[in-house]
């Protein structure tokens, strides 16, 4: 459940750094804060059971791959293949980092 909300988190990453390149209208830019906002309360949240490195590690990784991903597919950003290996090798860290990183179970309650 907790990389779940990384994963959430990562694709309003995504929205909202692609909104801070692309927005030109108000409703866009509010779109990009909206974006801003969800994916750092989601970061927020999944770092009560995980360890805050890993999970910002994670977050950055998937948020840089899909944000190169989203350029090239919607926006026509040349497609080179050195770019789509070093994404792959990206991507490659990000779930070792996932996989050798434990659940905390025990959540911290506040005022602890």
């Amino acid at each position: 459940m907790k990389w779940g909300l990384v994963i959430f988190a990562a694709v309003f990453e995504v929205v909202w750094v692609t909104g801070l390149k692309h927005a030109d209208s108000a409703l866009a830019w509010s779109g990009t804060a909206a974006g801003i906002v969800i994916s750092f309360y989601l970061l927020i949240k999944a770092t009560s059971s995980l360890p805050v490195g890993t999970v910002y590690a994670v977050f950055t990784g998937l948020g840089t791959a899909g944000t190169v991903l989203c350029e090239i597919i919607l926006f026509k950003e040349e497609v080179a293949p050195v770019k789509i290996v070093l994404i792959g090798v990206l991507l490659i860290g990000v779930i070792g980092l996932k996989l050798v990183t434990q659940d905390n179970p025990e959540t911290k309650e506040e005022g602890e």
